[in-house]
């Protein structure tokens, strides 16, 4: 057995996560799943990392993010590798995500008539998760690398997910209609291939993609992604925040930012020597890096909130 396929089954076959692999996941099973999140959450009980979190997640770098998550021992958040749909954008939201494995029309006729007889949902599976997106969110599926024949998201998903969240998709699979995707403005986006046909979907006939959870653990490459998780993309690379870590991944990177502007200012001057400032800072630089950041809190980079916050609690 393959083993993203492995991976799926074993997933399905876990007691307390069986309902998922028929249906959207539970509130209860979300909560218990993502237990050491203590804020605001969705009604299906996905975290929900306040906006001003996700406005400053901007400017963090995979390097800042990926040394505190290490730091707090998550070592697999990080997927590269990707196509790109304005490269030189930066993708952050909060992911809902989507699992589709292998067609097998006996499981796609009972989930296709829950999903219209019991839960109301409407047309093709590929569109299921896409009705749920709001504001702020980023689409993370799925696609077990399905490549021809395979793509689910073409410029008409495209622009309804745009419409949604404002933001793109991270799809471990292929795309279609690339040039209608880039001319969506906004719609940063990571894939694996493009290719110009589409999904099958019908049971009685061809069919090679079934949908089997909407918003329960997925994997992205190495990474098991949860509902909620901040998704940080830029630089040719995904990185995948837990929600509890997201405002520390926030406040680590502005403290290094203020730090390194600080320090390159001073080597410029040479008030300092590159070993002075490589090194653990003396008690007289950190008073100097105090006032500094006093002499130019309206002028820096980072929330004036954020650094007055952060001389409040310094102790030198």
């Amino acid at each position: 057995m393959k083993p993203v396929l492995l991976t799926a089954v074993m997933l399905c076959l876990v007691g307390w996560l069986l309902p998922a692999c028929a249906q959207q996941i539970s509130k209860e099973e979300l909560i218990f799943l993502t237990p050491e999140w203590k804020g605001e959450r969705y009604p299906d009980g996905r975290p929900k990392v306040p906006d001003a979190i996700l406005k400053r997640m901007k400017l963090v770098t995979h390097e800042e993010a990926w040394a505190v998550l290490k730091g707090e021992n998550f070592k697999y958040q990080f997927a590269g590798g990707w196509q790109q749909i304005n490269p030189d954008s930066v993708l952050v939201g909060r992911a809902v995500t989507a699992t589709f494995m292998p067609g097998r029309p006996d499981v796609h006729r009972v989930l296709d008539k829950k999903g219209h007889e019991k839960d109301g949902r409407v047309k093709s599976q590929n569109s299921w998760p896409i009705d749920m997106l709001t504001k702020g969110d980023v689409y993370v599926v799925d696609q077990f690398g399905m490549h021809e024949d395979g793509p689910t998201i073409g410029d008409n998903l495209g622009n309804s997910i745009y419409a949604k969240t404002g933001n793109g998709i991270v799809y471990e699979g292929a795309v279609r209609d690339i040039a209608g995707l880039k001319e969506i403005g906004g719609f940063t986006s990571y894939f694996r291939s493009y290719h110009p046909s589409h999904h099958l979907n019908n049971p009685d006939g061809e069919l090679n993609t079934t949908l089997v959870g909407i918003n329960h653990p997925t994997r992205i490459g190495k990474v098991m992604v949860m509902p909620g998780d901040v998704v940080l993309g830029r630089d040719g690379g995904v990185i995948f925040i837990p929600p509890h870590l997201a405002e520390k991944v926030v406040k680590t990177s502005e403290i290094v930012r203020l730090r390194d502007m600080f320090g390159h200012q001073r080597l410029r001057e040479q008030k300092y020597t590159p070993g002075q400032i490589d090194s653990r800072w003396s008690d007289e630089i950190e008073r100097d890096f105090s006032k500094w950041l006093n002499t130019y809190i309206d002028r820096l980079p980072v929330p004036k909130e954020q650094i007055q916050d952060y001389l409040k609690n310094r102790t030198w």
